[in-house]
């Protein structure tokens, strides 16, 4: 009689299928949402759009010379283009060279195109997806892969990022200071997992928190209502160039609180936080959205366990308060070793 095994069962992280938070609704009971962007370089403006279209059966409108519009899926409408909003906005106006002042305006945008080109990525954003939805993501990203898309790491000046867009699942204050301690604590580790590329690390798009911002939210008795929640947050960090956005959160929670402190037309309102940290590694077979999604999960996990997360922010504010430690500890360590979650692990 043969001896029979079994084997287990693939993990999520070897099949590339993305795992789904603890809360998957909304206070309201609608599913959670996520907003996808990914940057990328070596193919056209058509090509991505036209891949995008027919893998996911949509339909392809212009919005100038350098935006696509693909519609029909029930999520809402998925864009293709050109990260640059200079050249977004001359590409929606209308060219004639008829007349001298129209024909060097003409000229000095192609000029601006051709300098672009080399450096610029090219930018699919889906619409807010279900969570449920999110395989769809890594199907997509194989396709552009097969098609030729190439990421950070392929051009030393390539600083292309991926960035997604999680729903809130309340907007209660305790809910909100949970996802930030959350994130604070996570930091160190996420950002070395992260293996951030040089070019980005040199750019101001991700800095990080600052210090005495980390201080104050993770201590013990910080629990501010939302006003001061934001207010706490615009004092510290008036800026979109944060790892973790809030501020489209913010500005959508509380509109004239936000424009009070920056006028910034890039901030949009959207019930959801905003995670840029990831790099785009799209011309990697190794690569997947799920990488960085499962370490973002770790964030959701921490942020929904009260208990577990008071105690990494009180082991967190004990290692920053000790000068040797921060100098020659790792808090990464400490987080691989005691503050993930058990699929973290």
């Amino acid at each position: 009689m043969t001896e029979q095994t079994t084997e287990a069962a693939p993990s999520s992280e070897q099949t590339g299928t993305p795992r789904l938070p603890g809360r998957q609704h909304t206070a309201e009971g609608a599913e959670r949402r996520v907003g996808v962007e990914l940057e990328m370089i070596g193919l056209s403006l058509e090509e991505i759009s036209e891949a995008v279209a027919r893998h996911l059966d949509l339909e392809i409108s212009e919005d100038g010379r350098y935006e696509r519009i693909l519609s029909g899926d029930p999520a809402g409408d998925w864009v293709v283009e050109l990260d640059f909003s200079l050249l977004q906005r001359l590409g929606r106006e209308k060219r004639d060279a008829r007349e001298l002042l129209d024909e060097l305006r003409n000229s000095a945008e192609d000029i601006l195109k051709r300098l672009a080109d080399p450096v610029v990525p090219l930018e699919v954003v889906s619409p807010p997806l279900p969570m449920s939805r999110l395989h769809e993501v890594e199907g997509l990203i194989d396709v552009l892969r097969q098609a030729g898309a190439r990421g950070t790491s392929d051009g030393l000046s390539y600083a292309f990022g991926m960035q997604f867009n999680p729903e809130i699942p309340d907007a209660e204050p305790a809910t909100l200071r949970g996802y930030l301690q959350a994130f604070l604590c996570l930091y160190p580790w996420m950002y070395k997992r992260a293996d951030i590329n040089l070019t980005r690390r040199l750019t101001t798009y991700i800095d990080p928190f600052p210090i005495d911002y980390v201080r104050k939210v993770i201590a013990a008795d910080y629990a501010p209502g939302l006003d001061g929640l934001i207010d706490d947050y615009l004092q510290h960090n008036p800026t979109r160039n944060r790892a973790l956005d809030f501020l489209p959160l913010f500005l959508h929670l509380d509109e004239a609180r936000v424009r009070a402190v920056t006028d910034d037309p890039l901030i949009k309102p959207r019930p959801a936080l905003h995670y840029r940290l990831p790099d785009c590694e799209i011309h990697l077979p190794e690569w997947g959205f799920h990488l960085a999604w499962h370490d973002w999960l770790e964030v959701e996990a921490l942020a929904e366990d009260t208990e577990r997360l008071a105690a990494c922010c009180a082991a967190y504010s004990e290692f920053l308060d000790q000068p040797l430690k921060r100098w020659l500890g790792h808090w990464e360590e400490q987080v691989e070793a005691r503050w993930l979650s058990d699929d973290g692990r």
